[in-house]
């Protein structure tokens, strides 16, 4: 089964003056990643505003990732939905295009029971049984929280759930997911600000959204945090706390969306309901992003 250690990014998906997917910006963002040394992709997640995008936009993202990709890093397609059957689609779809492991989400809106919840994964990992799945727990987005005896019913049920993106904001949770399942479960923290606090509990890297621009940076606190080089890794994050902090001034991926316009590399551009952040919230994404970079991160 895969390894998952490192920073994964969890990659945006840029739109072009007519909200149209924009395919050169988007290898564009792909080539940006691999040769910042990042350790996997994932397309299609919220930071990708899946929400907005039909069923052939998502499945085509992600066949554009794996196809740039071509192998260098491992590609992580996001195919959750709060419809079981939907998710099982966008699943198999997935697979069928090149990815090395989907990710889904708990279903949201619908508010379904732990029980609910269990079922819910399990039908999609049996769907896809030959594929790598990773469970994606974000209750501030979605009302349903999965909670650490439920993931351990999963991965009992279901050998090829490898992994959880954990972002509950709880560095606690982490710890009681590592204690009930050691290594049996990769932990990801879905967190960047916490990413290091999870580390030392156990979790073995993070799905980033502040990767996206700083690809390289963010892989190195994951680095020197599994080499065990502690003060290094401290040191590292918390320069890069301020960028993780101004990256949710607005809702994501505004903001990441603003550094990549302002560096040159996308267009500025997100899809109703989203806007894009206000101009003070702008010039200060940029001012902080600036100062980390002058810092000689």
């Amino acid at each position: 089964m895969l390894q998952l250690n490192g920073a994964f990014t969890a990659l945006v998906t840029p739109f072009d003056a007519q909200l149209r997917v924009d395919d050169a910006a988007l290898d564009r963002l792909v080539d940006a990643q691999i040769a910042g040394g990042i350790a996997g992709i994932v397309p299609c997640g919220t930071t990708g505003e899946s929400p907005t995008l039909d069923d052939d936009e998502h499945i085509g993202v992600i066949a554009k990732v794996v196809k740039r990709a071509n192998k260098r890093v491992p590609i992580i397609g996001g195919t959750g939905s709060n419809a079981t059957r939907e998710a099982i689609n966008l699943s198999k779809r997935a697979v069928e295009v090149g990815v090395d492991a989907v990710m889904i989400v708990m279903p949201y809106y619908n508010k379904p029971t732990q029980a609910g919840m269990v079922e819910h994964c399990k039908q999609v990992a049996a769907a896809v049984k030959d594929t790598p799945v990773v469970l994606y727990n974000v209750p501030g987005r979605t009302a349903s929280d999965l909670q650490p005896e439920s993931v351990e019913a999963i991965c009992k049920a279901s050998p090829n759930v490898i992994a959880i993106k954990e972002a509950t904001g709880n560095i606690l949770r982490a710890q009681e997911l590592h204690r009930r399942l050691g290594d049996r479960l990769t932990i990801l923290s879905g967190d960047d600000a916490l990413t290091l606090g999870m580390m030392a509990c156990g979790a073995r890297g993070v799905i980033s959204v502040t990767s996206n621009v700083f690809p390289k940076q963010v892989q190195q606190v994951c680095e020197l945090a599994l080499a065990g080089k502690w003060d290094d890794a401290r040191r590292a994050h918390l320069a890069l706390v301020p960028v993780h902090d101004v990256m949710f001034i607005e809702s994501n991926p505004g903001p990441a969306k603003a550094a990549l316009a302002a560096a040159g590399v996308i267009t500025g551009n997100v899809r109703a309901p989203l806007v894009m952040p206000t101009e003070a919230s702008t010039t200060k994404v940029v001012q902080v992003v600036d100062a980390y970079r002058s810092g000689g991160r």
